[in-house]
């Protein structure tokens, strides 16, 4: 009797946390982020502190760069050089500093329906 081996699907994200910084420019904030205002990012999901509002604008000019920075990136692409980030806003001097925390590992099975199956992925890919 012989048992299949179980592949492993592990895989590792960053944790993130993402905070308003002050310029260095002086240039004043024209929007609601207040200095030290943050959220972190651990997997799939964005925590707020309680009672810490965090302005729609940047919030969602910062979301694309996210699950960029939570993964495994070349020393020398700008993904891993640069952590900060300009409000939206042209008139607003605010900024937000996105820092690679620490690591959480996941798996595959518990994150999506879609079978882990090399041999389709290399189908698709060709």
């Amino acid at each position: 009797m012989s048992k299949k081996k179980k592949q492993n699907d592990e895989f590792t994200l960053y944790d993130l946390r993402c905070e308003t910084i002050e310029n260095p420019d002086g240039k004043p904030f024209a929007c609601n982020h207040p200095v030290g205002s943050y959220f972190e990012v651990r997997g799939e999901n964005i925590f707020f502190p309680p009672g810490q509002p965090f302005p729609l604008y940047p919030l969602a000019a910062l979301l694309p760069l996210l699950p960029a920075k939570q993964r495994e990136t070349h020393e020398n692409d700008w993904m891993t050089t640069d952590m900060v980030v300009a409000c939206p806003d042209p008139h607003c001097g605010g900024l937000f500093k996105i820092t690679r925390t620490g690591k959480s590992t996941f798996r595959h099975s518990e994150q999506t329906l879609v079978p882990l199956n090399r041999r389709n992925r290399d189908k698709e890919s060709s």
